[in-house]
């Protein structure tokens, strides 16, 4: 069960498509549509199988194939789709904390939204790939109350979801109103362990107690009591526990809004769902924003790559 847009394509042959892709690339010139129309309709594990059956067919690497036929996002985005499923969070996490700066945007975005069981898979492939330890590398990245948030995120110990204690709610809720509205300076400690290790439908009755108590949206406290990277992430794992999709949807409407697009974003978000959640991601959309994804990738990009985003985008919703 899937609420992708993108699903195993059948009758599916993995040499024929190898050998469409070869022809697309040889010689002068590139097809650049069957190129993208194939890598969109297909999911990861046949695009694998592809892989596969174009080194064997041609004794060449399809994606140094790509690298060296295309240019820019549109490249970008082709490599991204041929990226191993279960390396695509590692990959991002180990080149958003390499060299010179680190991206907190993608530690966010990733941390604050996986499942407790998504992420100790993601430590165990970069442990296995890179040959190093994910959280040594985040805590050497990061400081403060912002790297305690991510390492706590880290240990994925969130507890399970089962039946919740209204007394545990409650108390919950008055700690964290003690911590933010009630206190000179706030107590970013309880924020941290309350956020981070509670069960989703537990956090999700705290968050309408708080409101009662309080008369304020926790989200609206995080934002006058905290700010900068713990802001950013506090407020990315409350709108997960509220809902993933439409934390999708926000991160994709703000990737495209206003002058620029941040397309890094825009690729990663529309790759990483395209076969988990974006069917429900496109409804947050349309609700939230007044307007379709397909309309706004439409609207803002361009070229091959927006074929290659609409294609994966799967469908307007009007």
């Amino acid at each position: 069960y899937t609420r992708g847009t993108v699903t195993a394509f059948s009758p599916f042959d993995a040499r024929a498509d190898a050998e469409a892709l070869r022809k697309a690339m040889k010689g002068m010139g590139t097809d650049e549509e069957t190129i993208l129309k194939t890598l969109t309709s297909r999911n990861n594990a046949q695009r694998q199988e592809i892989a596969s059956a174009f080194k064997t067919l041609f004794g060449r690497d399809l994606v140094d194939d790509l690298k060296s036929e295309l240019t820019g996002k549109f490249e970008t985005l082709m490599v991204s789709l041929m990226r191993p499923t279960y390396l695509f969070d590692a990959h991002a996490l180990k080149h958003a904390i390499k060299g010179a700066g680190t991206n907190e945007k993608v530690l966010t975005e990733i941390l604050a939204s996986r499942t407790p069981a998504e992420v100790q898979n993601i430590k165990q492939v970069y442990l296995k790939e890179y040959e190093a330890n994910l959280e040594d590398k985040i805590t050497g990245e990061t400081s403060g109350h912002f790297q305690r948030l991510l390492v706590v995120l880290l240990q994925a110990n969130r507890d399970p979801d089962g039946g919740v204690d209204e007394r545990l709610v409650e108390q919950d809720a008055q700690v964290l109103f003690r911590a933010g509205e009630l206190k000179w300076g706030t107590d970013e400690e309880k924020f941290i362990t309350i956020l981070g290790t509670r069960s989703v439908s537990h956090l999700r009755r705290v968050f309408d107690k708080y409101m009662t108590i309080s008369g304020f949206q926790i989200e609206e406290t995080i934002d006058r009591e905290t700010s900068g990277d713990l802001e950013k992430l506090l407020l990315a794992v409350v709108k997960c526990i509220r809902s993933v999709p439409a934390y999708f949807a926000e991160t994709l409407y703000y990737s495209m809004k206003g002058a620029g697009t941040d397309d890094d974003t825009l690729i990663r978000v529309m790759v990483s769902r395209s076969e988990i959640d974006l069917l429900d991601i496109r409804q947050e959309f349309r609700k939230n924003f007044a307007k379709s994804l397909h309309q706004m990738i439409q609207k803002d990009t361009s070229g091959d790559y927006r074929k290659a985003l609409l294609l994966l985008c799967g469908g307007d919703d009007e």
